[in-house]
């Protein structure tokens, strides 16, 4: 939430042709009582593009997903893994995990709403406190993946952890429950028709791989949002081809920025999402400064963001590559 949003995804993709973007977790409430173009709209470049959607009352969810279904993504995803306390105190989230029955009638809903789009389940392994301690952990994961399956899922995300509704923050929640990609991989096994994507640590090409022996995809968070131009070295393994420099990535952004900052939007709105691009190149610093303290000085353009690029020599970029 708050990160990956129309800008976030438009840079993302130049980096890569081939993810599959979703947008940032968008509230029931939000799309049928606020301004659905501002959270709804997306550029054609982003396809595939998969709207998250949260909430707990199947009415709004149809709704919404008919919504979204209509605005032209790719597919539904119902968000059952963030803990967050804002999102549990509305009832939707990781604390849906505890009624699987409940997230399956939420499934139906939004499969009618979605009028042959697809509708995916995002979730953690688990949450904490357990709703039946004498349950084993991935007999319940199993119980809820065939309750969602069931009612329509098509697909199923799993961030590798339990979720801990008591006591960790969103953050802590990311880092001290302990992965078991294990769970994902026996999923797999168990459910052969369900295409199961991994969540959770993966950081490297050798991370991907590995999963990807078990699994039919991966799904990078912080990673790729911190260090960007990961994003475009995995696709270039994964589906050949190269990289785009990251000079072209920017030169490619400018079009971009210009029509964006026609349109209302701030220049720092979009420069905040392209801080990580040449991280651990010589000038990477200057290019943060640059935009950090100058994007939202009044004039401020595309022109800035190409300055900034300079600070990094291009050849540096060919020598690390």
């Amino acid at each position: 939430m708050d990160w990956t949003d129309r800008h976030c995804r438009y840079f993302h993709r130049l980096l890569s042709p081939n993810a599959v973007l979703y947008t940032e977790m968008v509230t029931t409430g939000a799309i049928l009582h606020g301004d659905k173009a501002r959270f709804l709209d997306f550029e054609p470049a982003e396809h595939p593009v998969v709207l998250q959607l949260g909430g707990s009352d199947a009415r709004e969810l149809e709704e919404s997903a008919r919504w979204g279904a209509r605005w032209g993504y790719d597919a539904i995803n119902l968000n059952c893994g963030c803990p967050s306390d804002r999102v549990q105190s509305g009832r939707f989230g990781a604390c849906l995990m505890a009624d699987p029955d409940h997230v399956a009638d939420l499934v139906r809903a939004m499969v009618v709403g979605a009028e042959g789009t697809p509708v995916t389940v995002k979730c953690r392994i688990g949450i904490e406190p357990l709703p039946d301690p004498k349950r084993d952990e991935y007999e319940a994961l199993a119980g809820f993946v065939s309750k969602v399956r069931g009612a329509g899922a098509a697909e199923l995300i799993l961030h590798a952890r339990n979720a801990v509704l008591d006591g960790l923050s969103p953050k802590e929640n990311r880092e001290i429950p302990p992965l078991r990609h294990e769970f994902g991989y026996r999923l797999k096994q168990d459910f052969p028709d369900l295409p199961v994507t991994l969540n959770g640590g993966i950081q490297t090409i050798e991370d991907v791989r590995t999963h990807l022996a078990h699994v039919d995809g991966v799904m990078l968070g912080r990673v790729a949002y911190q260090e960007p131009y990961r994003l475009a070295e995995i696709d270039a393994v994964l589906f050949g081809g190269l990289a785009p420099s990251r000079h072209d990535v920017v030169e490619k952004m400018l079009p971009f920025i210009e029509q964006r900052m026609s349109a209302g939007a701030p220049l720092k709105a979009i420069t905040r999402h392209m801080l990580g691009l040449f991280q651990g190149l010589p000038g990477a610093r200057r290019w943060r400064r640059i935009l950090s303290e100058d994007a939202h000085k009044p004039g401020a353009g595309p022109e800035l963001v190409r300055q900034a690029a300079g600070a990094v020599p291009a050849d540096w970029e060919v020598r690390a590559a």
